[in-house]
């Protein structure tokens, strides 16, 4: 199952792609548990400098992960949901086309063994 909205795929393939950091991850994890934070803050909080925070967030923002908001000089960034909710639908929409392909190999040797047990009939 995939999602048939324009750019969908591209999407979930920005996120992906941001998510496969584990730098990016742990700013995500900063910015969900203290909602706002500038660069500054959470670069004091990882073993990295500002500026690539900085950078790593450009990448969070491109994939819609993040935005920022500038207050007076500083720039304020915040999780936004919705990528990460599509790219979360997207895999449960995969997990389930994988069980159902599974449950039907299971029914299908369950069945072939059934068969395999009943005996021949006489000639």
């Amino acid at each position: 199952m995939t999602d048939e909205r324009p750019g969908a795929a591209e999407g979930v393939d920005g996120v992906l792609a941001a998510l496969a950091d584990p730098t990016r991850r742990q700013l995500l994890d900063l910015l969900a548990a203290h909602g706002e934070a500038t660069a500054t803050k959470l670069a004091e909080r990882l073993p990295v400098s500002r500026q690539a925070v900085v950078k790593h967030l450009a990448v969070l923002d491109a994939a819609g992960l993040v935005s920022g908001s500038r207050v007076g000089r500083e720039v304020r960034y915040a999780v936004r949901p919705a990528a990460l909710d599509t790219t979360a639908r997207w895999m449960a929409a995969l997990a389930a086309d994988w069980d159902r392909r599974l449950e039907n190999i299971k029914r299908v040797a369950e069945a072939a063994e059934r068969d395999s047990r009943r005996p021949a009939p006489p000639d």
